[in-house]
């Protein structure tokens, strides 16, 4: 019904000729199915949807092609029946013509549709499930910048709505594609807003917002809100009344706080194409796939509104109403102050799409050169937002953003009003669009910053968390070892206080434990018998995995391997057996009291030591590693049975377990490197034997010489070049291991990431 509710101005302002007469003339019509359609996948505002088809398939009108990525975006849906024909980037309508991703159809005429769910009582349906049919059927703004309608009409708990406006007002000139609207589908607005109402929990106020120059279309909506609470406004032609925060102004006498959205002064809304939309998602389950497009200009043989569907190339649009080409000065998506020319006419009608311009150079004129701002002040007097244009030009020239930001730059809403009045023909428009995007532009890279700044302080709280664990293990194992100190030290003193000598307590333990000449054969015979076994059974030929296949390189490089080393446990009991032969067979030394017996374990030790000294370096290797093996399975022992009781030393018998690997590890590289070496020359080797111990010891001397000239920080320069050497040798270690799947490789790894550890200490220090 009509009302006299008060209406008020708006500041600034312009009346630009409107020439919406040519587009009226006609019917609104429907136009043919096109060959193909494109669908860009960021038809709105916020992240591109996500595609759920893939090249090949079939789809039928209304099916979802695209899944909506998170809360602020959009489903997208097929128009029509066809075959998805590709899904990659393809130019679609912007201002920089840039390319997006998009799905291809190639439709099949058939204009087949998947089964439409209605709901003729959708009052019965909670907020909720309605919600769910508005996001579900992809209903983005038809008439602004396609924001989702859905998060839209789900203001924050603390936004009460106490106003719903329906935004018909269409005040840039050309376009008519609301005003035909209203004019046919009256009856659906009407609807539509009872049913957002219902969704904002019934606000006090229903406004539908019309200006005065579109008679026909406020006589159908106040026959159709006849008997409902909706209200019809008229009120002065103006540009721009149309933006939303002008036109709650207009009708509420309120405006917008800089910064913030319409629903924190309790106010929603909504275009009427939005409203209609949604209506028809909820009621017959329509996606959105089609819109109403006013097709105008001189360069068109036949201008009126047509209901397109979406993703229709353009060129299809205005070769079915007489496009001259050659007439065009060119072609522009929307109306002359707010639109922009496009790149291609092959780009595709979208959701936002509500005109298509085809001016002749008369109609439209090119823009003439910019000149020099003479400082006049109509562009502040044309502002509708009550900026500074003038100022803002300045400091988008100079880059200058932070001025940009403090005189509410976001706040323009881009009408264009400025650039029209401007005797200099300033684009300033292009000017603060060119600002917001390189200020969005260091606010992205901002936030990029700020995630990596927090994920490397999170990285050094673990760091340090993981260090405070290690230093509380450390003093857990110390406190424990002093108290196992302790306890051993009080057994002491309660032990009777008859001192005994120690070494005769060693030789009795020592003697205690050999054995005869008899045993000692045997046990050796047995120990060569059981190698020879092993070696044996390490000749015999390889037998592929599964019937019918060869032995791989790496079954043979094993074998290899193993055959080496039952060889090298052969020759290890072979010796010992012929050590023994010659010790039982030479003369016994007389037992005199001064005399040590020929089976002293001291004697034997020092022989031992004497044999090693005369051994090869390869010879020194193999004893060495044949005991770093021994003392590994004990060590194994024990930390097992220390995790199986629960002792507190297991951590520590842990650690001994990994620095025994190492050691193994190193060893066994040490004699894979000098291998070669011994095989080409074993006399060389064997006449420096003597000559490696004193080596060491003047090169030992020589560093240590070297170290006292050093300052503290030359100490510290080298130690940490020492450690990055060692780092890289370890590092090259693991790797091989990894290669050929050693056993060792966890101490590899571990030996590793102490080197680090240490060298991450030790350039900290510096």
């Amino acid at each position: 019904m009509g009302s006299l509710i008060k209406v008020w101005d708006i500041p600034g302002g312009v009346h630009p000729p409107e020439n919406k007469a040519q587009s009226l003339q006609l019917p609104l019509a429907k136009m043919p199915l096109p060959p193909v359609l494109t669908l860009p996948l960021n038809q709105h505002i916020g992240k591109p949807a996500k595609p759920v088809v893939q090249v090949g398939d079939r789809v039928l009108g209304g099916q979802l092609v695209a899944e909506a990525e998170g809360v602020f975006s959009a489903r997208v849906h097929a128009p029509t029946s066809g075959v998805i024909s590709a899904i990659e980037d393809r130019l679609i309508p912007h201002p920089s013509g840039y390319s997006a991703p998009s799905i291809v159809i190639d439709v099949d005429g058939k204009d087949e549709w998947v089964p439409l769910e209605r709901c003729d009582d959708y009052d019965a349906l909670d907020k909720s499930e309605l919600l769910g049919k508005i996001r579900g059927a992809g209903v983005a703004g038809l008439g602004g910048a396609g924001f989702p309608t859905s998060v839209k009409l789900s203001p924050r708990a603390d936004h009460k709505i106490h106003t719903l406006i329906i935004n018909g007002t269409e005040c840039e000139p050309y376009i008519t594609a609301d005003d035909m609207l209203m004019q046919v589908k009256a009856d659906e607005i009407v609807a539509g807003t009872l049913l957002l109402a219902k969704l904002l929990d019934h606000p006090d106020a229903l406004l539908i917002g019309v200006e005065d120059n579109k008679p026909k279309a406020i006589a159908a909506l106040e026959k159709a809100a006849e008997g409902t609470p909706v209200q019809v406004v008229s009120f002065p032609t103006k540009y721009p009344s149309g933006g939303e925060k002008q036109l709650i102004q207009i009708l509420t006498g309120k405006e917008v706080p800089s910064g913030q959205i319409p629903a924190s002064i309790g106010v929603v809304c909504q275009n009427v194409g939005t409203t209609v939309a949604a209506y028809r998602a909820v009621r017959y389950g329509e996606p959105l796939v089609s819109r109403i497009t006013t097709l105008v200009g001189e360069a068109l043989e036949t201008q009126r509104n047509v209901e397109v569907l979406l993703g229709t190339p353009i060129d299809f649009l205005l070769e079915q109403h007489g496009f001259e080409a050659k007439k065009a000065s060119r072609l522009v998506m929307g109306g002359p102050m707010m639109g922009f020319a496009l790149p291609e006419p092959s780009v595709p009608v979208i959701k936002t799409t509500n005109c298509i311009l085809a001016p002749t150079k008369k109609e439209l004129p090119p823009p003439q050169p910019a000149q020099a701002c003479i400082r006049c002040g109509l562009c502040a007097e044309a502002c509708p937002a009550s900026l500074l244009p003038q100022q803002l030009f300045w400091y988008a020239q100079a880059e200058d953003y932070e001025k940009l930001e403090a005189h509410s730059l976001f706040d323009c809403i881009e009408c264009g009003a400025c650039s029209y009045v401007c005797p200099s023909h300033i684009p300033l428009v292009q000017y603060y669009r060119a600002s917001k995007g390189a200020i969005r532009q260091q606010q992205h890279e901002k936030e990029k910053s700020d995630r990596a700044r927090r994920r490397f302080e999170f990285r050094q709280e673990r760091i340090a968390k993981e260090e405070a664990e290690k230093a509380a293990k450390r003093e857990a194992r110390k406190k424990a070892a002093e108290e196992a100190k302790r306890k051993l030290a009080e057994q002491k003193d309660d032990a009777p206080a008859a001192k005994a000598d120690p070494v005769a307590d060693a030789l009795a333990r020592a003697q205690a434990k050999q054995q005869s000449p008899e045993a000692q054969r045997a046990k050796l015979e047995r120990n060569l018998a059981a190698a020879k076994d092993r070696l044996e059974k390490a000749q015999r030929p390889l037998e592929p995995g599964e019937p019918g296949a060869e032995v791989t390189d790496e079954q043979r490089e094993k074998q290899k391997a193993r055959i080496k080393q039952a060889e090298l446990k052969v020759r290890e009991a072979e010796e010992k057996l012929q050590h023994l032969e010659q010790d039982s067979s030479a003369p016994k030394a007389p037992e005199a009291s001064d005399t040590k017996p020929a089976d002293d374990p001291v004697s034997a030790a020092i022989a031992r030591a004497q044999a090693k000294m005369t051994m090869s370096p390869e010879d020194k290797l193999k004893s060495s590693l044949e005991s770093l093996y021994k003392r590994l399975a004990k060590a194994e022992e024990k930390a097992k049975a220390a995790q199986e009781s629960g002792d507190d030393k297991a951590d520590a018998l842990q650690q001994g377990v990994d620095k025994l690997k190492q050691k193994i590890a190193d060893t066994q590289q040490e004699l894979s490197e000098l291998a070669p070496s011994t095989v080409a020359e074993p006399s060389s080797a064997s006449r420096h034997t003597d000559d490696v111990a004193s080596m060491a010891i003047e090169r030992a001397k020589a560093k240590a010489a070297a170290m006292e000239t050093m300052s503290a920080e030359d100490k510290q320069r080298a130690q940490i070049e020492s450690l990055k050497a060692r780092i890289e040798k370890a590092r090259q270690r693991l790797e091989k291991a990894e290669a050929e799947q050693d056993e060792n490789v966890d101490a590899f790894r571990t030996g590793l990431t102490k080197l680090e550890d240490k060298l991450q200490q030790l350039t900290e220090d510096r």
